[in-house]
């Protein structure tokens, strides 16, 4: 990972464009490609980002970052460059899941026409080069399917999932390879991201996959 704090300015140009006015910031530039730019403010959240796959080109105080399917562009103007190191970070071993979540993983999987009448379940834990994707499986048509599961669906997991499909869908013998979010609950914010990019979402109900009846409870 490239960490750079500078002076910059940056233009999104794309389907929408976005300007940010000259100021000192922090670039991530991470090895799978990606580059984002943060202020020391928003939580995670970064100013602007484009995701992978996409290039950097550097020269003369100018960065652009060209998105290699859309051709989208981040253009950074940098005034003056404060501090630029790299770091070796390694494979990381993944988030670790809470009970409630490795629990609703567990359940979807036993109960994976949930989502749909006809689904079958590929496996779960279905590892790839950058992490397990939560359940793989097949919707009615015989389609594979991404499932990433949250107990609170917030953006990063969108982009987790993001991630997961354009790996996936490399591989021919699984392409094309849909997305669906689920959680107990899907931030609105979240929601809007995924059906931007074609990702399904499903609010699980905990209590009804584990055959809880809400008039008639009963101890787990």
């Amino acid at each position: 990972m490239r960490l750079v704090i500078a002076r910059c300015s940056v233009d999104y140009v794309g389907r929408l464009t976005a300007h940010l006015p000259m100021a000192p910031r922090l670039i991530l530039v991470k090895a799978d490609g990606s580059v984002s730019i943060h202020a020391d403010d928003r939580a995670f959240k970064p100013l602007n980002w484009m995701n992978p796959p996409c290039k950097l080109r550097e020269e003369d105080g100018t960065w652009t970052v060209t998105h290699g399917k859309t051709g989208e562009k981040l253009i950074l103007t940098i005034d003056e460059v404060l501090h630029d190191s790299s770091h070796e970070l390694g494979v990381d071993p993944g988030l670790q899941k809470d009970g409630v979540e490795a629990h609703l993983q567990e359940l979807l999987a036993e109960h994976i026409t949930t989502l749909g009448d006809g689904w079958t379940l590929v496996r779960r834990e279905y590892m790839t080069a950058i992490g397990p994707v939560d359940i793989l499986c097949r919707d009615h048509t015989g389609g594979t399917v991404a499932v990433e599961i949250k107990r609170r669906g917030e953006i990063d997991g969108v982009e987790q999932l993001t991630r997961y499909l354009e790996l996936l869908n490399r591989d021919p013998l699984l392409a094309p390879v849909k997305g669906v979010f689920a959680a107990q609950e899907i931030k609105p914010q979240a929601r809007v991201l995924a059906t931007d990019r074609g990702i399904d979402c499903v609010t699980l109900d905990y209590d009804a996959l584990r055959g809880i009846e809400p008039e008639n409870p009963t101890l787990f």
